[in-house]
Protein backbone atom coordinates (compact mmCIF):
# COMPACT_ATOMS: atom_id res chain seq x y z
CA UNK A 1 0.00 0.00 0.00
CA UNK A 2 1.09 3.23 -0.77
CA UNK A 3 1.82 5.49 2.19
CA UNK A 4 1.17 8.10 0.27
CA UNK A 5 -2.63 7.37 0.13
CA UNK A 6 -3.23 5.52 3.47
CA UNK A 7 -5.58 8.10 5.22
CA UNK A 8 -4.38 6.19 8.71
CA UNK A 9 -0.23 7.10 7.65
CA UNK A 10 0.99 9.56 9.50
CA UNK A 11 3.66 10.83 7.33
CA UNK A 12 0.90 10.59 4.52
CA UNK A 13 0.46 14.44 5.05
CA UNK A 14 3.99 15.34 4.07
CA UNK A 15 3.52 15.37 0.58
CA UNK A 16 6.95 15.15 -1.50
CA UNK A 17 7.61 17.65 -4.42
CA UNK A 18 9.88 17.86 -7.43
CA UNK A 19 12.07 21.16 -6.10
CA UNK A 20 15.08 20.42 -8.78
CA UNK A 21 18.16 18.07 -10.14
CA UNK A 22 21.45 18.02 -8.71
CA UNK A 23 24.77 18.03 -10.81
CA UNK A 24 24.27 14.52 -11.90
CA UNK A 25 20.86 15.40 -12.89
CA UNK A 26 18.91 13.26 -10.31
CA UNK A 27 15.53 14.70 -8.58
CA UNK A 28 15.56 16.50 -5.69
CA UNK A 29 12.13 16.41 -4.04
CA UNK A 30 11.02 18.59 -0.55
CA UNK A 31 8.04 18.18 1.86
CA UNK A 32 5.01 20.13 1.68
CA UNK A 33 2.55 21.15 4.58
CA UNK A 34 -0.37 18.84 3.82
CA UNK A 35 -3.91 21.04 4.30
CA UNK A 36 -6.57 19.65 5.58
CA UNK A 37 -9.46 19.21 3.42
CA UNK A 38 -12.88 19.89 5.12
CA UNK A 39 -14.38 16.41 5.44
CA UNK A 40 -11.67 15.17 6.21
CA UNK A 41 -11.19 15.51 10.04
CA UNK A 42 -14.39 13.73 10.40
CA UNK A 43 -13.40 11.18 8.09
CA UNK A 44 -10.37 10.42 9.88
CA UNK A 45 -11.47 10.83 13.80
CA UNK A 46 -14.34 8.44 12.66
CA UNK A 47 -11.68 5.87 10.96
CA UNK A 48 -9.81 5.85 14.10
CA UNK A 49 -12.08 5.12 16.37
CA UNK A 50 -14.18 1.95 14.32
CA UNK A 51 -10.56 0.60 14.07
CA UNK A 52 -9.81 0.88 17.40
CA UNK A 53 -13.18 -0.65 18.27
CA UNK A 54 -12.51 -3.14 15.81
CA UNK A 55 -8.91 -4.30 15.85
CA UNK A 56 -7.21 -2.44 18.59
CA UNK A 57 -5.37 -0.04 16.38
CA UNK A 58 -3.88 3.12 18.46
CA UNK A 59 -2.29 4.97 16.09
CA UNK A 60 -0.09 7.45 18.55
CA UNK A 61 0.76 3.73 20.10
CA UNK A 62 2.23 2.55 16.60
CA UNK A 63 4.38 5.81 16.42
CA UNK A 64 5.76 5.46 19.62
CA UNK A 65 6.95 1.71 18.55
CA UNK A 66 8.26 3.13 15.47
CA UNK A 67 10.53 5.79 17.16
CA UNK A 68 11.86 3.00 19.24
CA UNK A 69 12.63 0.45 16.50
CA UNK A 70 14.26 3.28 14.75
CA UNK A 71 16.40 4.75 17.90
CA UNK A 72 17.87 1.33 18.34
CA UNK A 73 19.11 1.00 14.58
CA UNK A 74 22.53 2.40 13.96
CA UNK A 75 22.37 5.41 12.16
CA UNK A 76 24.74 5.44 9.15
CA UNK A 77 24.58 7.95 6.61
CA UNK A 78 24.56 6.34 3.38
CA UNK A 79 25.40 8.27 -0.51
CA UNK A 80 22.21 8.55 -1.90
CA UNK A 81 22.25 6.19 -5.09
CA UNK A 82 21.69 7.06 -8.48
CA UNK A 83 18.40 6.76 -9.82
CA UNK A 84 16.96 6.67 -6.57
CA UNK A 85 14.96 8.94 -4.98
CA UNK A 86 15.67 11.46 -2.22
CA UNK A 87 13.21 12.76 0.58
CA UNK A 88 13.73 15.06 3.03
CA UNK A 89 11.52 14.18 6.64
CA UNK A 90 10.40 16.65 8.53
CA UNK A 91 11.39 17.02 12.24
CA UNK A 92 9.31 15.34 15.21
CA UNK A 93 9.10 12.12 13.31
CA UNK A 94 11.89 9.91 14.86
CA UNK A 95 14.01 9.99 11.13
CA UNK A 96 17.53 11.33 10.37
CA UNK A 97 17.10 13.89 7.92
CA UNK A 98 20.57 13.26 6.37
CA UNK A 99 19.73 9.71 6.01
CA UNK A 100 17.89 8.44 2.30
CA UNK A 101 15.35 5.66 2.80
CA UNK A 102 14.94 3.11 0.58
CA UNK A 103 11.34 2.78 -0.64
CA UNK A 104 10.12 -0.43 -0.25
CA UNK A 105 7.19 -1.22 -2.71
CA UNK A 106 3.81 -1.86 -1.66
CA UNK A 107 0.56 -2.53 -3.14
CA UNK A 108 -1.51 0.09 -4.32
CA UNK A 109 -4.22 1.28 -2.48
CA UNK A 110 -7.73 1.40 -4.19
CA UNK A 111 -8.67 4.66 -4.83
CA UNK A 112 -11.26 6.47 -2.68
CA UNK A 113 -14.42 7.06 -3.61
CA UNK A 114 -14.15 10.42 -4.24
CA UNK A 115 -10.91 12.13 -4.40
CA UNK A 116 -9.94 14.72 -2.44
CA UNK A 117 -9.00 17.67 -4.09
CA UNK A 118 -4.55 18.30 -4.16
CA UNK A 119 -3.39 20.44 -1.63
CA UNK A 120 -1.98 23.95 -2.70
CA UNK A 121 1.25 24.01 -3.79
CA UNK A 122 4.09 25.92 -2.83
CA UNK A 123 5.67 28.24 -5.56
CA UNK A 124 8.59 26.48 -7.65
CA UNK A 125 11.66 27.44 -7.07
CA UNK A 126 13.50 29.17 -10.66
CA UNK A 127 15.01 26.34 -13.08
CA UNK A 128 18.34 26.75 -15.09
CA UNK A 129 17.75 28.18 -18.08
CA UNK A 130 19.19 24.39 -19.53
CA UNK A 131 18.59 21.29 -16.97
CA UNK A 132 20.44 18.71 -18.53
CA UNK A 133 17.95 15.30 -19.69
CA UNK A 134 18.20 12.67 -16.69
CA UNK A 135 19.59 9.72 -18.20
CA UNK A 136 17.75 6.15 -18.55
CA UNK A 137 18.04 3.47 -15.88
CA UNK A 138 20.59 1.34 -17.24
CA UNK A 139 18.32 -1.69 -15.23
CA UNK A 140 15.65 -3.78 -16.19
CA UNK A 141 13.57 -6.12 -15.12
CA UNK A 142 15.66 -9.14 -15.42
CA UNK A 143 18.39 -6.92 -13.45
CA UNK A 144 18.70 -8.24 -9.94
CA UNK A 145 19.48 -4.22 -8.72
CA UNK A 146 16.36 -2.84 -10.53
CA UNK A 147 13.82 -1.18 -8.08
CA UNK A 148 10.74 0.46 -8.76
CA UNK A 149 11.45 3.35 -7.36
CA UNK A 150 14.61 3.65 -9.81
CA UNK A 151 12.65 5.18 -12.35
CA UNK A 152 14.14 7.59 -15.16
CA UNK A 153 12.86 9.34 -18.44
CA UNK A 154 12.20 7.43 -21.17
CA UNK A 155 12.50 8.90 -24.68
CA UNK A 156 9.80 7.07 -26.43
CA UNK A 157 10.75 7.31 -30.68
CA UNK A 158 8.13 9.09 -32.87
CA UNK A 159 7.22 6.35 -35.23
CA UNK A 160 5.18 8.98 -37.44
CA UNK A 161 8.44 11.28 -37.87
CA UNK A 162 10.12 8.26 -38.67
CA UNK A 163 7.95 6.83 -41.36
CA UNK A 164 7.79 10.71 -42.76
CA UNK A 165 11.47 10.74 -42.78
CA UNK A 166 11.49 7.55 -44.93
CA UNK A 167 9.17 8.30 -47.53
CA UNK A 168 10.79 11.68 -48.25
CA UNK A 169 14.03 9.60 -48.48
CA UNK A 170 12.26 7.19 -51.05
CA UNK A 171 10.67 10.22 -52.91
CA UNK A 172 13.73 12.13 -52.77
CA UNK A 173 15.58 8.90 -54.20
CA UNK A 174 13.11 8.00 -56.99
CA UNK A 175 13.02 11.75 -58.05
CA UNK A 176 16.79 11.52 -58.42
CA UNK A 177 16.66 8.08 -60.07
CA UNK A 178 14.22 9.56 -62.85
CA UNK A 179 16.41 12.21 -63.40
CA UNK A 180 19.96 9.92 -63.78
CA UNK A 181 17.70 8.19 -65.93
CA UNK A 182 16.52 11.18 -68.91
CA UNK A 183 20.14 12.46 -68.32
CA UNK A 184 21.38 9.14 -69.64
CA UNK A 185 18.55 8.96 -72.10
CA UNK A 186 19.32 12.91 -73.62
CA UNK A 187 23.72 11.53 -73.43
CA UNK A 188 22.62 8.88 -75.73
CA UNK A 189 20.42 10.58 -77.82
CA UNK A 190 23.42 13.01 -78.67
CA UNK A 191 26.00 10.25 -78.92
CA UNK A 192 23.68 8.69 -81.80
CA UNK A 193 22.71 11.99 -83.39
CA UNK A 194 26.83 12.83 -83.31
CA UNK A 195 27.68 8.94 -84.50
CA UNK A 196 24.55 9.61 -87.41
CA UNK A 197 26.68 12.98 -88.16
CA UNK A 198 29.61 11.74 -88.63
CA UNK A 199 28.61 8.86 -90.72
CA UNK A 200 27.21 11.21 -93.26
CA UNK A 201 30.38 13.87 -93.19
CA UNK A 202 32.49 10.70 -93.78
CA UNK A 203 30.38 9.20 -96.23
CA UNK A 204 29.88 12.51 -98.18
CA UNK A 205 33.63 13.23 -97.87
CA UNK A 206 34.27 9.55 -99.69
CA UNK A 207 31.58 10.38 -102.29
CA UNK A 208 33.70 13.74 -102.96
CA UNK A 209 37.11 12.06 -102.75
CA UNK A 210 36.30 9.47 -105.32
CA UNK A 211 33.58 12.21 -107.92
CA UNK A 212 30.88 9.94 -107.13
CA UNK A 213 28.74 13.31 -106.32
CA UNK A 214 26.62 14.76 -108.88
CA UNK A 215 28.31 18.21 -110.57
CA UNK A 216 31.35 17.75 -108.23
CA UNK A 217 35.20 15.90 -109.26
CA UNK A 218 36.59 15.02 -106.28
CA UNK A 219 40.49 14.77 -105.54
CA UNK A 220 40.29 11.19 -106.13
CA UNK A 221 38.65 11.20 -109.06
CA UNK A 222 41.10 13.71 -110.90
CA UNK A 223 44.01 11.62 -109.28
CA UNK A 224 42.59 8.92 -111.23
CA UNK A 225 42.18 10.81 -114.49
CA UNK A 226 45.95 12.38 -114.19
CA UNK A 227 47.48 8.50 -113.56
CA UNK A 228 45.00 7.49 -116.16
CA UNK A 229 46.35 10.19 -119.14
CA UNK A 230 49.80 9.56 -117.80
CA UNK A 231 52.08 7.03 -118.21
CA UNK A 232 50.86 3.94 -116.85
CA UNK A 233 52.18 0.41 -115.88
CA UNK A 234 51.02 -3.11 -117.20
CA UNK A 235 51.63 -6.59 -116.93
CA UNK A 236 50.27 -8.52 -119.36
CA UNK A 237 51.04 -12.11 -120.84
CA UNK A 238 49.77 -13.80 -124.40
CA UNK A 239 47.54 -17.08 -123.76
CA UNK A 240 47.38 -19.66 -126.74
CA UNK A 241 44.15 -21.82 -126.25
CA UNK A 242 44.78 -25.36 -128.09
CA UNK A 243 41.68 -27.58 -128.69
CA UNK A 244 43.64 -30.96 -128.83
CA UNK A 245 40.21 -32.67 -129.69
CA UNK A 246 38.81 -30.59 -132.49
CA UNK A 247 42.02 -28.42 -133.76
CA UNK A 248 41.52 -25.01 -133.57
CA UNK A 249 43.27 -22.11 -131.60
CA UNK A 250 41.96 -19.15 -129.53
CA UNK A 251 44.59 -16.39 -128.32
CA UNK A 252 43.72 -13.69 -125.32
CA UNK A 253 46.28 -11.23 -123.74
CA UNK A 254 45.78 -10.92 -120.21
CA UNK A 255 46.25 -7.08 -119.17
CA UNK A 256 47.24 -6.06 -115.41
CA UNK A 257 46.98 -2.23 -115.07
CA UNK A 258 49.14 -1.39 -112.29
CA UNK A 259 49.06 1.89 -112.23
CA UNK A 260 44.90 2.42 -112.35
CA UNK A 261 44.46 -1.25 -110.45
CA UNK A 262 42.00 -2.45 -113.35
CA UNK A 263 42.49 -6.08 -115.19
CA UNK A 264 41.23 -6.40 -118.66
CA UNK A 265 41.32 -9.55 -121.19
CA UNK A 266 41.94 -8.61 -124.99
CA UNK A 267 40.88 -11.52 -127.15
CA UNK A 268 42.98 -11.31 -130.92
CA UNK A 269 41.17 -13.23 -133.56
CA UNK A 270 43.28 -15.76 -135.42
CA UNK A 271 42.77 -13.52 -138.93
CA UNK A 272 45.12 -10.47 -137.15
CA UNK A 273 48.21 -10.27 -139.65
CA UNK A 274 51.03 -10.72 -138.08
CA UNK A 275 54.88 -10.75 -139.21
CA UNK A 276 57.22 -13.84 -139.14
CA UNK A 277 60.88 -13.81 -138.27
CA UNK A 278 61.74 -13.17 -142.16
CA UNK A 279 59.61 -10.23 -142.13
CA UNK A 280 56.70 -11.59 -144.08
CA UNK A 281 53.06 -11.45 -143.34
CA UNK A 282 50.85 -14.18 -141.85
CA UNK A 283 47.61 -14.74 -139.76
CA UNK A 284 47.74 -15.07 -136.15
CA UNK A 285 45.95 -18.24 -136.07
CA UNK A 286 48.65 -20.02 -138.08
CA UNK A 287 51.85 -18.51 -136.51
CA UNK A 288 50.24 -20.16 -133.80
CA UNK A 289 49.20 -23.34 -134.72
CA UNK A 290 52.43 -23.71 -136.13
CA UNK A 291 54.57 -23.74 -133.36
CA UNK A 292 54.24 -19.78 -131.73
CA UNK A 293 57.83 -18.91 -131.71
CA UNK A 294 57.98 -15.35 -132.50
CA UNK A 295 54.19 -14.55 -132.06
CA UNK A 296 54.80 -12.83 -128.88
CA UNK A 297 57.47 -10.45 -130.45
CA UNK A 298 55.10 -10.27 -133.69
CA UNK A 299 52.18 -8.91 -131.45
CA UNK A 300 54.17 -6.28 -129.64
CA UNK A 301 55.22 -4.90 -132.92
CA UNK A 302 51.61 -5.21 -134.44
CA UNK A 303 50.09 -3.86 -130.93
CA UNK A 304 52.85 -1.47 -129.89
CA UNK A 305 53.00 -3.58 -126.21
CA UNK A 306 55.40 -5.55 -124.31
CA UNK A 307 53.94 -8.78 -123.35
CA UNK A 308 55.81 -10.75 -120.77
CA UNK A 309 55.24 -14.19 -121.25
CA UNK A 310 53.24 -16.92 -122.93
CA UNK A 311 50.77 -18.99 -121.84
CA UNK A 312 50.36 -22.00 -123.73
CA UNK A 313 46.95 -23.61 -122.63
CA UNK A 314 45.66 -27.14 -123.44
CA UNK A 315 41.79 -27.92 -123.02
CA UNK A 316 43.18 -30.73 -120.80
CA UNK A 317 44.79 -28.37 -118.15
CA UNK A 318 42.20 -26.09 -118.64
CA UNK A 319 39.76 -28.46 -117.16
CA UNK A 320 41.85 -29.22 -114.68
CA UNK A 321 42.46 -25.56 -113.45
CA UNK A 322 38.61 -25.37 -113.71
CA UNK A 323 38.09 -28.51 -111.08
CA UNK A 324 40.67 -27.19 -109.03
CA UNK A 325 38.76 -23.97 -108.24
CA UNK A 326 35.37 -25.56 -107.76
CA UNK A 327 33.90 -24.89 -111.22
CA UNK A 328 32.75 -21.34 -112.23
CA UNK A 329 29.46 -19.56 -113.26
CA UNK A 330 28.89 -18.39 -116.74
CA UNK A 331 25.90 -16.50 -118.10
CA UNK A 332 25.64 -18.93 -121.87
CA UNK A 333 24.65 -17.73 -124.58
CA UNK A 334 23.61 -20.89 -126.16
CA UNK A 335 22.74 -24.41 -125.58
CA UNK A 336 26.04 -26.74 -126.23
CA UNK A 337 24.58 -30.08 -127.11
CA UNK A 338 26.77 -32.96 -126.03
CA UNK A 339 28.50 -35.04 -127.56
CA UNK A 340 29.01 -38.81 -126.06
CA UNK A 341 31.59 -39.65 -128.73
CA UNK A 342 33.84 -36.98 -128.07
CA UNK A 343 32.90 -37.07 -124.14
CA UNK A 344 31.47 -33.44 -124.28
CA UNK A 345 28.40 -32.88 -121.36
CA UNK A 346 25.30 -30.86 -122.12
CA UNK A 347 25.43 -27.31 -121.24
CA UNK A 348 22.63 -25.27 -120.65
CA UNK A 349 21.47 -21.86 -121.89
CA UNK A 350 20.91 -19.05 -118.80
CA UNK A 351 22.48 -16.70 -116.79
CA UNK A 352 24.90 -18.17 -114.41
CA UNK A 353 25.38 -21.52 -115.44
CA UNK A 354 27.66 -23.54 -113.27
CA UNK A 355 29.85 -25.25 -115.51
CA UNK A 356 32.33 -28.26 -114.38
CA UNK A 357 35.68 -28.62 -115.96
CA UNK A 358 34.24 -30.31 -118.87
CA UNK A 359 31.55 -28.01 -119.41
CA UNK A 360 33.67 -25.26 -119.31
CA UNK A 361 35.62 -26.60 -122.50
CA UNK A 362 32.96 -27.43 -124.27
CA UNK A 363 31.37 -23.60 -123.97
CA UNK A 364 35.01 -22.09 -124.40
CA UNK A 365 35.37 -23.92 -127.81
CA UNK A 366 31.90 -24.09 -128.82
CA UNK A 367 31.30 -21.96 -132.74
CA UNK A 368 28.37 -22.59 -133.99
CA UNK A 369 27.69 -23.26 -137.45
CA UNK A 370 27.70 -19.83 -139.71
CA UNK A 371 28.82 -18.32 -136.69
CA UNK A 372 31.48 -15.43 -137.06
CA UNK A 373 35.23 -16.21 -134.63
CA UNK A 374 33.75 -13.24 -132.28
CA UNK A 375 30.84 -14.89 -131.25
CA UNK A 376 33.33 -18.24 -129.97
CA UNK A 377 36.06 -15.40 -128.80
CA UNK A 378 33.49 -14.33 -126.35
CA UNK A 379 32.62 -17.38 -124.89
CA UNK A 380 36.07 -18.28 -124.05
CA UNK A 381 36.26 -14.73 -122.75
CA UNK A 382 33.20 -15.81 -120.12
CA UNK A 383 35.35 -18.71 -118.89
CA UNK A 384 38.60 -16.89 -118.61
CA UNK A 385 36.66 -14.55 -116.58
CA UNK A 386 35.20 -17.30 -114.47
CA UNK A 387 37.91 -18.87 -113.60
CA UNK A 388 39.84 -15.56 -112.34
CA UNK A 389 36.87 -15.23 -109.88
CA UNK A 390 37.27 -18.34 -108.28
CA UNK A 391 41.63 -18.17 -108.37
CA UNK A 392 42.66 -17.48 -104.67
CA UNK A 393 43.62 -13.77 -103.85
CA UNK A 394 46.74 -15.23 -102.17
CA UNK A 395 49.72 -15.18 -104.59
CA UNK A 396 50.71 -18.31 -102.86
CA UNK A 397 47.92 -20.05 -102.84
CA UNK A 398 47.09 -19.36 -106.47
CA UNK A 399 50.56 -20.47 -107.42
CA UNK A 400 49.76 -23.58 -105.69
CA UNK A 401 46.95 -24.06 -107.73
CA UNK A 402 49.03 -23.38 -111.33
CA UNK A 403 51.22 -26.10 -110.25
CA UNK A 404 48.65 -28.47 -109.46
CA UNK A 405 47.18 -28.69 -113.19
CA UNK A 406 50.71 -30.53 -114.12
CA UNK A 407 51.12 -28.13 -117.09
CA UNK A 408 54.74 -27.65 -118.24
CA UNK A 409 55.00 -23.29 -118.85
CA UNK A 410 57.03 -21.66 -121.35
CA UNK A 411 60.63 -21.11 -119.59
CA UNK A 412 59.74 -17.09 -119.51
CA UNK A 413 56.79 -17.65 -117.83
CA UNK A 414 57.03 -19.94 -114.59
CA UNK A 415 54.80 -20.96 -111.74
CA UNK A 416 55.51 -17.79 -109.20
CA UNK A 417 54.67 -15.38 -111.99
CA UNK A 418 51.76 -16.82 -113.51
CA UNK A 419 50.33 -17.41 -110.31
CA UNK A 420 50.48 -13.72 -109.10
CA UNK A 421 49.05 -12.20 -112.17
CA UNK A 422 46.30 -14.87 -112.43
CA UNK A 423 45.61 -13.73 -108.41
CA UNK A 424 45.72 -9.84 -109.00
CA UNK A 425 43.29 -10.47 -111.77
CA UNK A 426 41.19 -11.95 -110.11
CA UNK A 427 40.70 -9.63 -107.20
CA UNK A 428 40.35 -6.79 -110.16
CA UNK A 429 37.63 -9.80 -111.48
CA UNK A 430 35.48 -9.72 -107.81
CA UNK A 431 35.97 -6.05 -106.89
CA UNK A 432 34.25 -5.18 -110.52
CA UNK A 433 37.43 -3.26 -112.11
CA UNK A 434 37.75 -5.96 -115.55
CA UNK A 435 36.82 -5.38 -118.60
CA UNK A 436 36.69 -8.06 -121.68
CA UNK A 437 37.09 -6.84 -125.24
CA UNK A 438 37.47 -8.29 -128.53
CA UNK A 439 40.10 -6.49 -131.05
CA UNK A 440 38.35 -6.08 -133.86
CA UNK A 441 40.19 -6.24 -137.53
CA UNK A 442 39.84 -5.87 -141.28
CA UNK A 443 39.30 -8.48 -143.90
CA UNK A 444 42.84 -8.27 -144.85
CA UNK A 445 44.02 -9.07 -140.81
CA UNK A 446 44.52 -5.05 -140.14
CA UNK A 447 43.86 -3.36 -137.38
CA UNK A 448 40.48 -0.90 -137.79
CA UNK A 449 40.47 2.22 -136.31
CA UNK A 450 37.95 1.57 -133.72
CA UNK A 451 40.01 -0.84 -132.49
CA UNK A 452 43.24 1.30 -132.44
CA UNK A 453 41.91 3.99 -130.24
CA UNK A 454 39.75 1.91 -127.93
CA UNK A 455 41.24 -1.00 -127.36
CA UNK A 456 45.29 -0.67 -128.29
CA UNK A 457 45.73 2.50 -127.02
CA UNK A 458 43.46 2.64 -124.25
CA UNK A 459 43.59 -0.99 -122.80
CA UNK A 460 46.80 -2.93 -124.09
CA UNK A 461 48.47 0.97 -123.71
CA UNK A 462 50.27 0.37 -127.52
CA UNK A 463 51.99 3.19 -128.79
CA UNK A 464 55.30 4.55 -130.53
CA UNK A 465 56.59 4.96 -126.70
CA UNK A 466 56.81 1.06 -126.78
CA UNK A 467 60.07 1.38 -128.69
CA UNK A 468 63.17 1.28 -126.48
CA UNK A 469 65.49 3.88 -126.97
CA UNK A 470 67.99 3.82 -129.95
CA UNK A 471 66.01 0.42 -131.69
CA UNK A 472 64.44 0.90 -134.75
CA UNK A 473 61.47 2.81 -135.34
CA UNK A 474 57.98 0.81 -136.33
CA UNK A 475 56.67 1.90 -139.36
CA UNK A 476 53.06 1.46 -140.36
CA UNK A 477 52.30 0.63 -143.76
CA UNK A 478 48.78 2.12 -145.39
CA UNK A 479 48.17 1.77 -148.74
CA UNK A 480 45.92 4.45 -150.37
CA UNK A 481 47.05 4.42 -154.17
CA UNK A 482 44.61 0.58 -154.87
CA UNK A 483 47.53 -0.58 -156.10
CA UNK A 484 48.58 -3.91 -154.93
CA UNK A 485 51.73 -4.10 -156.28
CA UNK A 486 53.07 -0.42 -154.84
CA UNK A 487 52.22 -1.79 -151.15
CA UNK A 488 54.57 -4.52 -151.66
CA UNK A 489 57.36 -2.56 -153.17
CA UNK A 490 56.71 -0.48 -150.35
CA UNK A 491 57.00 -3.12 -147.60
CA UNK A 492 60.23 -4.41 -149.03
CA UNK A 493 61.90 -1.55 -148.89
CA UNK A 494 60.85 -0.73 -145.20
CA UNK A 495 62.08 -3.99 -144.18
CA UNK A 496 65.32 -4.11 -146.20
CA UNK A 497 65.99 -0.80 -144.41
CA UNK A 498 66.06 -1.81 -141.01
CA UNK A 499 62.54 -0.85 -140.23
CA UNK A 500 60.28 -3.13 -137.91
CA UNK A 501 56.83 -3.26 -140.84
CA UNK A 502 53.88 -2.90 -139.51
CA UNK A 503 50.69 -3.48 -141.73
CA UNK A 504 48.04 -0.89 -141.81
CA UNK A 505 46.33 -2.54 -144.49
CA UNK A 506 44.26 -0.91 -147.16
CA UNK A 507 43.03 2.58 -146.88
CA UNK A 508 39.16 3.18 -147.54
CA UNK A 509 39.79 5.89 -150.01
CA UNK A 510 43.00 6.69 -152.33
CA UNK A 511 44.43 10.08 -152.02
CA UNK A 512 46.59 12.07 -154.59
CA UNK A 513 49.53 12.41 -152.38
CA UNK A 514 51.84 10.24 -150.26
CA UNK A 515 51.89 11.39 -146.83
CA UNK A 516 54.66 10.51 -143.62
CA UNK A 517 53.16 11.23 -139.74
CA UNK A 518 54.91 11.01 -136.49
CA UNK A 519 53.22 11.95 -132.76
CA UNK A 520 56.45 12.96 -131.13
CA UNK A 521 58.91 15.23 -131.70
CA UNK A 522 61.64 13.31 -131.28
CA UNK A 523 60.75 10.85 -134.11
CA UNK A 524 60.93 13.72 -136.57
CA UNK A 525 64.18 13.03 -137.39
CA UNK A 526 63.41 9.12 -137.99
CA UNK A 527 60.31 10.24 -140.16
CA UNK A 528 62.36 12.07 -142.72
CA UNK A 529 64.82 9.42 -142.60
CA UNK A 530 61.84 6.64 -143.73
CA UNK A 531 60.98 9.28 -146.51
CA UNK A 532 64.79 9.46 -147.90
CA UNK A 533 64.21 5.58 -147.90
CA UNK A 534 61.31 5.69 -150.39
CA UNK A 535 62.62 8.17 -152.39
CA UNK A 536 60.21 11.10 -151.82
CA UNK A 537 60.78 14.37 -150.62
CA UNK A 538 61.05 15.77 -147.09
CA UNK A 539 57.78 18.05 -147.41
CA UNK A 540 55.35 14.80 -147.25
CA UNK A 541 56.81 14.98 -143.43
CA UNK A 542 54.49 16.14 -140.62
CA UNK A 543 53.12 15.97 -137.29
CA UNK A 544 49.66 14.17 -136.61
CA UNK A 545 47.69 11.67 -135.70
CA UNK A 546 47.84 8.53 -137.09
CA UNK A 547 45.17 5.44 -137.41
CA UNK A 548 48.05 2.83 -137.42
CA UNK A 549 49.73 1.98 -134.33
CA UNK A 550 53.04 2.44 -134.94
CA UNK A 551 55.99 5.26 -134.18
CA UNK A 552 56.02 6.42 -137.61
CA UNK A 553 52.87 5.61 -140.46
CA UNK A 554 53.46 6.09 -144.19
CA UNK A 555 50.17 6.50 -146.30
CA UNK A 556 50.74 5.69 -149.81
CA UNK A 557 49.38 8.36 -152.02
CA UNK A 558 48.80 7.67 -156.04
CA UNK A 559 51.95 9.97 -156.81
CA UNK A 560 54.25 7.09 -155.04
CA UNK A 561 56.27 5.24 -157.66
CA UNK A 562 58.33 2.23 -156.86
CA UNK A 563 61.88 2.49 -157.67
Amino acid sequence: MNDRQDPYDPYAAQEQQLIGYDPYGRPVYGQVPAQPVPGQQYDQQYDQGYEQQQYGYDPQGYARQQQAYQQQQPQQPAAPEYGQQEYSQAPGYGYDTQQTPQWIPQQAAPEPAAPAPAPAAEPEPPRPDRVPEPRRSEGGPSDPDFRTEQFAFIDQPDEDSEDVIDWLKFTESRTERREEARRRGRNRVVALIVVLALFVVAGAGYLWYAGKLPFLDGPGQKKGAAAAAGPQKRDMIVVHLHNTKKGGTSTALLVDNVTTKKGATVLLPNTLGVAKDDGTGTALGKAVEEGGVGVKDSLDSVLGTHIGGTWRLDTPFLENLVELVGGIEADTDVAVPADDAAKIPAVGQGPKQHLSGAMAVAYATYRGQGEPEAKQLDRFGKVLYGVLRKVPSDPKSATVTVESMGQILDPSLNAQTLGALLSRLGEHAKEGGYRTDVLSVKPDGALTDDANKNVVKEVLGGSFTAAQAGAAPRVGLKDATGDEKAQVAAKATLLNGGYTFVDGGKADKTLPATQITYQDDAQRAKAVDVAKTLGLPETVVKKGESAVNADIVVTLGKDYKPS
